[in-house]
């Protein structure tokens, strides 16, 4: 081998260690926008949360999609905010909301320019007794299946696939939860002021119903992708 020939073996390496370098940093960037997302919607800060969405995003939620800021906005001001915090953007008292996230996957694009994320969480919500009116304890456990798009070299969410798996009174526990504790959605805007711009069709299993909410990636050693 000539020198020339050996240059240029070590300058393919390094562009080939570079790039994996540059997907590591993506996958750091990428599992951290989520976490700081579950922060955010913790306290909330449904502003913050919003700024971290793709202005082409797509929220899917409870059996609704929610098109672009103007309907994200529908879901996180005029419906969540003004339910949980009456209209504040932040945490008020005695109202109790937090996502934890965990057991992320995280596959970034050859290209570094999208990636997909599959993202466990679970959330314990309630309202303390000092609050007055109804007292309300729960949780809620749901999946992820989210898209990613690197925006001005700022990772933004894309397609945030929220689907709620279970849910439960604290009191009685997940084994004793009716169908449809929580009810989806049924109208779109504007026929419902907060409503989606789009129903799912089929609308997704709730427990007690079960299925697999589809993996966006292969079996690790077979290659072979989930499939009914």
């Amino acid at each position: 081998m000539t020198d020339n020939d050996r240059i240029s073996a070590l300058e393919k390496q390094i562009q080939h260690l570079t790039h994996e370098m540059g997907i590591m940093q993506d996958t750091h960037a990428v599992r951290s926008l989520h976490h700081i997302y579950g922060y955010y919607m913790d306290k909330c800060l449904y502003d913050e949360a919003m700024e971290l969405l793709d202005d082409n995003c797509e929220v899917h939620f409870l059996g609704g999609i929610f098109r672009g800021k103007t309907g994200a906005q529908r879901l996180y001001f005029e419906r969540l905010r003004k339910n949980f915090t009456g209209g504040v953007n932040g945490p008020v008292h005695g109202f109790l909301l937090d996502h934890p996230m965990m057991q992320d996957v995280v596959d970034v694009a050859p290209d570094r320019k999208t990636a997909q994320v599959r993202v466990r969480v679970i959330m314990m919500a309630g309202r303390h007794e000092s609050v007055g009116g109804l007292q309300r304890q729960w949780w809620e456990g749901a999946l992820c299946e989210d898209e990613c798009v690197k925006d001005g070299g700022f990772w933004k969410i894309k397609v945030l696939n929220y689907r709620p798996i279970w849910h439960a009174d604290y009191d009685t526990g997940w084994a004793h939860t009716r169908p449809h504790w929580v009810p989806f959605f049924t109208d779109t805007f504007p026929q419902d002021p907060t409503g989606p711009d789009e129903l799912e069709d089929p609308a997704p299993p709730l427990w007690p119903d079960t299925d697999v909410f589809p993996f966006h990636y292969p079996h690790p050693v077979t290659g072979k992708y989930w499939a009914k």
